[in-house]
């Protein structure tokens, strides 16, 4: 039910804050892709006699590398964590 949310951490922290300190990975692929696009949209001008519909579709290439490149480090992450983590803590015996 919704009387088990804990109200004052909703309070404190937004669900994007929250869900960005559970996977970093998210955020730096939103970022980038936006920071891809608006290099794209800028650069738009100065494309010589190229296409704009292969400026576009190579913009579009980037943006998607770029987020496909973060989703990968972030999948590697978790399981580093989730499985490689506990076997190097159980060693020290801590």
């Amino acid at each position: 039910m919704s009387s088990d949310r804990n109200w004052d951490e909703d309070e404190h922290t937004s669900k994007f804050m929250r869900k960005a300190k559970e996977s970093p990975f998210v955020p730096i692929g939103m970022a980038g892709c936006l920071a891809i696009v608006a290099f794209g949209l800028y650069k738009l001008k100065s494309r010589g006699d190229t296409k704009m519909s292969v400026h576009l579709i190579h913009m579009r290439v980037g943006a998607q590398g770029f987020v496909v490149g973060a989703m990968t480090l972030g999948v590697l992450y978790s399981m580093y964590k989730e499985y490689l983590a506990p076997k190097f803590q159980g060693k020290d015996g801590k």
